[in-house]
């Protein structure tokens, strides 16, 4: 049975904040979340004898929205935000931060709080690094994915919403993850726990924003590439862990984002993913934008066009039935 804390439980202390990790005190004012969610019923797969030390790292300038980075994740978590009217869609939400870090506000909570306008229920994935001591590391974040999905399904009626309305969104390396989970949710990534591991861990939909699709170089993105497979990975070992090399007729709509000036994470990915869908007949829609660099969230200016992608993935959604147009 999973552990669950209630709102009145996790916000405004300190001390809730310590479910994620070590933290000063101006981060602990911020939100939570409505509840948080513990993934494993008990250690985590591949849990060794030492745990990671959970600690957060608040990059934001002085009297600024926190900017927390996670990192040290022992107990991986679901943080739900609900909508005030909820819709019946939710979308599972993964922070990227190269497989090294999560960029909770940034690419979490944030979006958790454009999609509750919209009336989706938002769960923020704090999800296991692979570099942090588990065994079978390179799919250590993949399980987390699959169980969450398998459990926010499990709990459809609690949350008030549609078992067949599950997306997923995910950024940078998130994105990576997102799309694994997209192209290998019926993969055995783990041994099953309880009656929720008998639950489809396919989304619905998959949004994938700036992300790492290939493993493969010159197109990968490194940091991503060494922490999750290795910087001596071969490369079958590459492309086994390549997202676009995984799509096939059963992966869900994809869409996908980008920006031509991104330094970090070369357009190609989104491109080779594209593509991917292309060959495999699968709907996909595909915004590329001249400008926007990496890592920008929804915290750009209007006078940006990229600014504007979220009504662009809404308009998808309810292209594909999962929210109302």
């Amino acid at each position: 049975m999973t552990e669950r804390w209630s709102r009145r439980g996790v916000l405004g202390s300190a001390g809730s904040l310590a479910l994620l990790g070590s933290v000063g005190t101006r981060a602990a004012e911020a939100p939570l979340g409505d509840e948080i969610v513990r993934l494993w019923p008990g250690r985590p797969p591949g849990a060794r004898a030492a745990l990671p030390h959970a600690k957060i790292v608040d990059n934001a300038a002085p009297g600024a929205r926190p900017d927390r980075l996670l990192s040290g994740i022992a107990e991986p978590r679901l943080v739900v935000f609900r909508p005030a009217r909820p819709n019946g869609a939710a979308m599972l939400v993964i922070p990227g931060g190269g497989y090294v870090v999560q960029g909770y506000d940034n690419e979490g909570t944030r979006q958790a709080a454009w999609l509750n306008a919209r009336g989706i229920t938002a769960f923020i994935l704090v999800y296991r690094l692979p570099s942090e001591g588990w065994a079978n590391a390179a799919n250590v974040p993949l399980q987390d994915a699959q169980r969450a999905v398998r459990l926010i399904r499990a709990g459809a009626a609690r949350y008030g919403i549609a078992a067949d309305r599950v997306g997923v969104m995910g950024f940078s390396a998130g994105g990576h993850l997102a799309g694994s989970l997209a192209t290998r949710f019926a993969e055995p990534a783990y041994q099953g726990v309880d009656a929720a591991d008998r639950l489809s861990a396919r989304p619905d939909l998959a949004a994938l924003i700036y992300p790492v699709i290939t493993m493969s170089p010159p197109l990968t993105h490194q940091g991503s590439h060494d922490a999750l497979i290795g910087a001596d990975a071969s490369p079958e070992l590459c492309l086994r862990y390549s997202v676009d090399q995984r799509v096939t007729a059963e992966t869900p709509p994809c869409f996908l984002l980008h920006t031509r000036d991104d330094t970090i994470v070369p357009v190609e990915n989104s491109l080779l993913m594209y593509q991917a869908m292309l060959a495999a007949k699968r709907p996909v829609a595909m915004h590329l934008f001249e400008s926007g660099g990496h890592g920008f969230g929804v915290n750009l200016p209007p006078s940006r066009p990229v600014s504007v992608w979220p009504g662009l993935l809404a308009a998808f959604a309810a292209e594909q039935g999962m929210i109302g147009g």
